[in-house]
């Protein structure tokens, strides 16, 4: 499958028309020093009026699948209470146009626009907020499950909750030891509530998007692969044993101390809830992140955030970097699919005719095929994440969009093809693909970490 994907606050604009209510990122890019340049997505893309012209730039690219998220603040302003109407028909018409355009549309109920009234509550530091997202779930399921078959609760809740409420990196910019476990419990728990909604309105599939890291020690020795550990714990356990095993992470009291001992955010059937079946994970995968061990940052248990782990991240040597300091390795995807599927398994069983996942199973679906141990996936994968104008926190001046690099895919693809195949076919579609990740980054067998 050959797909495109956006975020809401990146490409649509029209921050205050039609309804919409503030989020914590039109509140936290508007607050002076927070983001390079003060650039906000009040105008964005102005996706919000040229989504005509936006759909015939996919099917000019071939897509058969475009991924969108839907601005909760969009549809329910103050995140709880009255529904506007015109937040609804916007992504109405938005999925009228795709399916005219012969793509396929799977929303995302959450890319981290949180309403700014729910944060003033406390934000997913707070079970309301969960709660709210529930019934928010309810309300875009009922209006467009009947065109939209794939929903995405949570992208990137790892970015939500620590980024958001730990680093202070992503909105609302909180910096808290405390705040951000309980963050990702909610997120969790929201999750699990808006899979309940969606089945409820008759949605045919629902998942999870997780942004997945492949941790790898600096040395051999002991301390640096504690060090993994507690990274594994803090970007990957955290979500991955939860939903796919129905368990909390063993190693969490080790990762976070006294900022997870002692809370009283969890409750009895909080794992059932959140481990309940799905019919896929999806999985972002940016880069490897090498990892030593290191003391505490902050000496103070009062004062320490929760991304302070005791490890420091270390330069991969010999592969190139992007320019957002990322590692080229795709390799280590591969690593990382194989060790997610031998943690957990793929075998599904089957509820109401359909495939379903048991707790500490991944979806039997062949999209979650191992990745080829040359670095790229067997079978057909939804390729690339597509143009989001800003990288949140970074401005303008940082671009992902398959847009500003046509002449490296179709450079990639010479060999095999002579031109990028954006038609609707899936096997030559297959070889492009094949050919960009054999000319970008991979590692020589003597560069590739162990």
């Amino acid at each position: 499958m050959f797909g495109a994907a956006t975020a809401s606050y990146q490409i649509e604009g029209a921050a205050q028309g039609d309804g919409r209510g503030p989020s914590i990122w039109d509140t936290y890019c508007h607050t002076p020093g927070l983001v390079a340049n003060g650039d906000s997505g009040d105008v964005a893309c102005d996706h919000y009026h040229r989504y005509p012209q936006d759909v015939a730039l996919l099917r000019e690219l071939g897509v058969d699948s475009y991924r969108f998220s839907i601005a909760w603040p969009r549809i329910v302003p103050d995140g709880s209470g009255p529904v506007n109407p015109k937040g609804l028909d916007f992504h109405s018409r938005l999925v009228d146009e795709l399916l005219a355009a012969g793509i396929e549309p799977t929303a995302t109920l959450y890319h981290w626009d949180l309403p700014q009234a729910l944060e003033d509550r406390g934000g997913w530091r707070v079970r309301e907020t969960a709660e709210r997202f529930s019934e928010y779930a309810s309300v875009v399921g009922a209006h467009l499950g009947d065109r939209v078959p794939r929903w995405i609760t949570l992208n990137e809740p790892w970015c939500s909750a620590f980024l958001g409420y730990s680093v202070g990196r992503h909105a609302p910019g909180a910096r808290e030891g405390r705040g951000a476990p309980a963050a990702a419990h909610h997120l969790l728990v929201g999750h699990g509530l808006a899979v309940q909604a969606l089945r409820a309105a008759g949605l045919r599939e629902a998942g999870i998007t997780l942004n997945l890291d492949h941790n790898l020690p600096a040395t051999g020795s002991p301390a640096d692969r504690s060090a993994v550990t507690r990274a594994d714990t803090l970007h990957n356990l955290v979500w991955t044993e939860p939903i796919l095993a129905g368990r909390y992470p063993a190693t969490e009291e080790e990762t976070w101390g006294e900022s997870i001992t002692g809370q009283d955010f969890r409750r009895d059937g909080d794992l059932e809830l959140i481990s309940q079946p799905l019919d896929f994970v999806g999985i972002n995968y940016y880069r490897p992140i090498v990892v030593a061990d290191a003391p505490y940052r902050e000496s103070d248990p009062a004062l320490r955030v929760a991304t302070d782990n005791r490890y420091e991240e270390v330069r991969l040597p010999g592969v190139r970097h992007t320019a957002m300091g990322w590692p080229v390795a795709p390799a280590t995807f591969t690593d990382l699919l194989v060790g997610l599927k031998e943690r957990g398994g793929r075998r599904g069983e089957c509820r109401r005719g359909r495939p379903r996942q048991r707790p500490g199973r991944l979806p039997a679906r062949p999209s979650h095929r191992a990745a080829g141990r040359d670095g790229h996936r067997r079978g057909r994968p939804r390729l690339l994440r597509v143009v989001p104008p800003r990288q949140h926190r970074v401005g303008l001046r940082l671009r992902q969009a398959l847009r500003h690099r046509p002449r490296r895919l179709r450079h990639a693809a010479a060999d095999a093809e002579g031109q990028l195949p954006l038609v609707p076919d899936h096997d030559r579609r297959a070889a492009a693909v094949t050919a960009l990740g054999q000319s970008v980054g991979r590692p020589r067998e003597s560069q590739t970490a162990t």
